[in-house]
């Protein structure tokens, strides 16, 4: 199914298809395809939508904004209980496998998708664990969630846990933005580190 028409389906069939931050079963590795990416380039890149965000600082900020050479973003929350350290932690590795002078043009930023829990000092010390320089945002769930859509990721709450607090059911892809291209490329959160260092490399040779 591409990503386009998954797009398009219904949210009641959208949250079918999804696992409250579970991420699916591992149905191995990705390997290279055509355009020589691990990941999925977009024949129709998404557009970036134009949401009004806050990041850690209290700044305003917006994904239209993002101006470095190549821009990963990711939807997740501090809580999640297994793939987003997952994702953000393949991040990372992938980001320690390239030259200094790649990782310079290299931004990453990080959406809540529970901005309920996640203030900007509980975001600021998650991402630092993971590396230094990682914007972190938040803003009102109605603005991040439509944001999402606009990037095909599907956000919801969901259910209570029987030892208190909840689960955020969300897709997991990471988002690569390009200034002036919008969202060219898709990774899917069983992407390798070294996979998605290799496309990385190979995106800003281009």
């Amino acid at each position: 199914m591409t990503l386009r028409r998954l797009a398009a389906l219904p949210v009641a069939l959208l949250l079918l298809l999804l696992v409250a931050c579970g991420g699916s079963e591992d149905a191995g590795s990705p390997s290279l395809d055509g355009d020589g990416l691990h990941g999925t380039a977009l024949d129709e890149p998404y557009d970036v939508p134009d949401a009004a965000l806050v990041d850690t600082e209290g700044a305003a900020y917006s994904l239209a904004d993002a101006d470095a050479d190549l821009t990963l973003v990711f939807f997740g929350y501090t809580h999640c209980p297994d793939v987003c350290g997952l994702v953000m932690s393949t991040i990372a590795s992938a980001l320690v496998r390239l030259d200094e002078a790649d990782r310079e043009r290299v931004d990453v930023v990080f959406v809540t998708t529970d901005p309920a829990r996640d203030d900007a000092r509980t975001l600021r010390a998650y991402l630092d664990g993971y590396g230094s320089g990682f914007t972190g945002v938040t803003g009102e769930l109605p603005t991040i969630v439509a944001a999402a859509r606009e990037l095909a990721v599907f956000v919801e709450k969901g259910e209570e846990l029987p030892g208190g607090g909840y689960e955020v059911t969300h897709s997991d892809p990471v988002l690569g933005l390009e200034p002036g291209a919008g969202a060219t490329t898709v990774w899917s959160a069983d992407t390798s580190s070294q996979q998605l260092a290799e496309d990385l490399g190979e995106i800003l040779s281009r």
